[in-house]
């Protein structure tokens, strides 16, 4: 949780009046992370400080996985009304395994009215690029990708600091948000 992409994007979030839950869940399993991440919206709802609204669920790598997976169920279950979903170095495939999209793809491709922005690295072994954007191209979902360009899967860039991408990850997160809130 306290990962220094997620401090700061919650940081930036906070800074544009925008509150962030932000919780990691170590678990490799995707069910169990889906479930971890059901249980902290269930338990927000349950605050009375709180009112869940323009909700935007998102994660990095696994995570996004989840955070999609949650966001299709939610929308059938109409409990919370899901705003967005960031999908922050989408998994699409193990390395060398292209194939697997296919597979990793189904809950994005089955999401309607949505909206999904993808922030992936054009160097990230696990998202093709053309893979991705084939994905994009199949779903109902508005959706739009982000390319951090020399990014692998950690987002990590030669020759530049991780501050200086995260201020652009950030930046291209929150005026999403904004746009669709």
């Amino acid at each position: 949780m306290n990962l220094k992409p997620l401090m700061s994007l919650a940081q930036a979030a906070g800074t544009s009046g925008l509150l962030c839950l932000r919780f990691t869940c170590k678990s490799l399993n995707l069910a169990h992370r889906v479930r971890a991440y059901e249980a902290a919206v269930v338990y927000l709802k349950t605050l009375d400080r709180f009112t869940l609204s323009n909700v935007f669920l998102g994660g990095r790598s696994m995570g996004a996985r989840a955070a999609v997976a949650l966001g299709r169920h939610l929308c059938v279950k109409k409990e919370v009304r899901v705003q967005g979903l960031l999908c922050v170095s989408f998994p699409l495939h193990p390395p060398g395994q292209t194939h697997a999209h296919v597979k990793r793809s189904e809950d994005l491709r089955a999401l309607s009215h949505v909206p999904v922005l993808f922030v992936s690295g054009t160097a990230d072994m696990m998202c093709q690029q053309k893979l991705l954007e084939s994905v994009v191209d199949q779903m109902e979902s508005p959706s739009s990708v982000h390319w951090v360009e020399g990014a692998n899967h950690g987002l990590a860039v030669k020759g530049r600091t991780e501050e200086s991408v995260l201020d652009e990850v950030n930046s291209q997160i929150i005026t999403w948000i904004l746009k669709h809130v």
